[in-house]
């Protein structure tokens, strides 16, 4: 993938040097005035992330246990056992000020087998969604976040021309036990993050990718309209992990299979476009992500390529943050606490130039296992799960900026962001250089 990136961001180059040489530059989007920042509203969704397979401990046989089993990645251990310690997480959540608390229901834990459920496993979710709902938050429901059984596996996993139909067994059962609840859904995580981590790990050749893209698709669409059906006034999506320089090479294949069965669209933002030309550096697991480039500003531009794509939709964050290597400061100096601020910052602007932004969920509430190690830090609360057998969470500089912001709806009207907005971004190219949005006045 990063070769392809390599290319397209090459030839977004050329694209932009025409257009600079020809003088056609848009205007840029005008900063608004001192005060004139409007915050992001009463009914804005505060929200926090996790994910089973990452989060909860006591992993049971998987595709990824299987990989992690081989010594290519660092053992699991039992993660941050968010699985019997998810009571407390919840509450830290809550007083946070979060209204939306996203999980995952992970197959590999309800499904074991091929012939059947677990009613144990079903009944740990369910005191999970009970606590969020019972702490006033709404549950958002993960479907598939990167883990299957390992009985699915065994046939091919997302090779297997069957895996759609049980796929489609699992997600079913589960959205029948859940959708009394009014959970926001999650059908799949990242699909082109998805695959490519799927690549990554051996169970996926890039031959065999755009049949598997498909059939993420299939059962996308399908379980959209199980779910309406039980849920006619559901909110569902398939969350996109915005690949700047690339995200039309990337995740445009996928979201034109499922644009007509999302109601509202999920985008997922981390990093700045990679200058350097090593393999997966903006995928999950990537070496050293805490050297990524951080943009805040590419935030703007990522949910602006969704709202000219789907105008009016409402657009939801659904999963951003900053990794550090262990509690270490970063290399580029951003704290914890300035990344969420100026990150706010953007989505304020977003929706003050008309952009339907409704929602935030920080990745994550915890430090987790990051698709192969413990070393990238990403939680609000920061657990050492190598050294500490106490898994002790401790408070991040984010913590109370992440309640100060929810409670007064955003950084205030006269914020100034730490860092100002590249100079002719290639978050979105060529768009995001020629129709640039304005820097704050200081």
């Amino acid at each position: 993938m990063r070769q392809s990136t390599h290319r397209r961001l090459v030839a977004a180059g050329v694209a932009l040097a025409s257009l600079l040489t020809t003088g056609v530059v848009a205007a840029a989007a005008p900063a608004p005035g001192a005060g004139a920042l409007p915050s992001l509203g009463e009914d804005f969704l505060w929200g926090v992330a996790a994910s089973g397979f990452q989060s909860e401990g006591a992993a049971p046989e998987s595709n990824w246990t299987r990989y992690i089993a081989s010594g290519a990645v660092e053992p699991y251990q039992d993660s941050v056992r968010f699985l019997d310690r998810y009571a407390a997480d919840i509450d830290r959540a809550a007083r946070l000020g979060a209204k939306v608390f996203r999980i995952s229901v992970e197959w590999a834990r309800v499904q074991p087998d091929p012939d059947g459920w677990d009613d144990a496993a079903f009944a740990r979710y369910d005191a999970m969604v009970n606590a969020i709902i019972a702490a006033g938050m709404r549950p958002m429901l993960t479907l598939d976040h990167w883990v299957y059984p390992a009985w699915a596996a065994d046939r091919g996993g997302w090779r297997d021309p069957g895996m759609v139909d049980a796929w489609l067994a699992n997600a079913r059962k589960v959205v029948e036990h859940f959708a009394a609840r009014d959970p926001i859904w999650v059908t799949i995580n990242e699909p082109g993050a998805y695959l490519g981590t799927e690549r990554r790990i051996g169970a996926l050749t890039d031959e065999q990718w755009p049949a598997a893209m498909d059939r993420l698709a299939q059962a996308h669409n399908a379980i959209y309209d199980d779910i309406h059906r039980l849920q006619p006034g559901a909110w569902v999506t398939s969350n996109i992990g915005f690949v700047p320089g690339a995200e039309t090479e990337v995740n445009q294949p996928f979201v034109d299979k499922v644009r007509d069965k999302l109601d509202f669209i999920g985008v997922d933002y981390y990093f700045g476009p990679d200058p350097g030309p090593r393999d997966g550096a903006t995928a999950a697991g990537a070496p050293e992500m805490w050297n990524l480039p951080l943009q805040t500003d590419g935030i703007y531009y990522a949910l602006r390529h969704y709202a000219r794509q789907f105008p009016g939709k409402p657009l939801y964050v659904v999963e951003n943050g900053m990794p550090t290597e262990n509690n270490e400061p970063r290399p580029d100096h951003y704290t914890r606490a300035d990344h969420l601020r100026d990150t706010i910052y953007w989505l304020q602007r977003a929706k003050a130039d008309g952009m339907n932004v409704i929602g935030y969920n920080y990745w994550s509430l915890t430090d987790n296992y990051e698709w192969g190690s413990y070393t990238p830090r990403f939680g609000l609360y920061t657990v050492n799960v190598v050294d500490d057998p106490q898994l002790v969470r401790h408070p991040t500089d984010a913590v109370e900026v992440y309640a100060t912001l929810a409670r007064d709806g955003g950084v205030p009207a006269n914020y100034h962001p730490t860092r100002p907005p590249v100079s002719c971004s290639q978050v979105d190219p060529p768009d995001s250089c020629t129709e640039p949005v304005d820097p704050v006045e200081r």
